[in-house]
């Protein structure tokens, strides 16, 4: 089984990305290939970088950050679901990633982005090369979710479109295949 690390990317009051890590992370478990698990940064509440060593020390003396390192060490692959905000990522998600670095190296992620005409596509791509400095690798497919508030029902849940859900299937299939032929690397 691969282990499968969602992460909701927002913390912000009103977010639809609770609801949609939660499909996301319901259609990961009942793919037979992961074991999922979701980790909310609203939750984890992490607060602004305050760590005093680099991280690539692994000297973590904040027990947020030691708690934080112990959910992400075992995970074999990412999701992450993430708004756009200005057209960059999710400040959250940035800070979150930025607590770390072993251990996120050799181990592939993709995004199940989301936001208005874009679906949240720019703050992907403004990510993207700071992935690559964790020795990540991101994933070509992705799912891409344009006007999501037109996708969360009067109950609060996400209802995606057929596309969404043939692009959740690809990434899926994407992060299968690369969490296998990085296990080596990660060994």
């Amino acid at each position: 089984m691969i282990d499968l690390r969602v992460i909701v990317g927002s913390v912000r009051p009103g977010r639809v990305g609770l609801a949609v890590g939660t499909w996301f992370e319901d259609l990961a478990q009942s793919d037979g290939r992961f074991e999922s698990t979701m980790l909310d940064l609203a939750e984890l509440d992490l607060p602004l970088m305050d760590e005093p060593e680099m991280p690539g020390r692994r000297k973590y003396e904040k027990e947020h950050t030691k708690k934080w390192s112990a959910l992400v060490e075992p995970a074999d692959a990412f999701a992450l679901v993430s708004p756009e905000y200005n057209a960059g990522p999710s400040p959250a998600l940035k800070n979150a990633f930025d607590y770390l670095y072993h251990e996120w190296s050799y181990k592939p992620v993709g995004f199940v982005s989301y936001g208005g005409v874009s679906g949240g596509m720019r703050g992907v791509q403004a990510f993207k090369p700071n992935l690559l400095q964790f020795s990540m690798m991101p994933v070509p497919e992705g799912v891409v979710i344009p006007f999501v508030d037109s996708m969360i029902g009067e109950d609060g849940a996400f209802h995606p479109t057929e596309a969404v859900e043939h692009g959740a299937a690809n990434l899926l299939d994407s992060l299968a295949k690369w969490a296998e032929a990085l296990k080596t690397m990660r060994e």
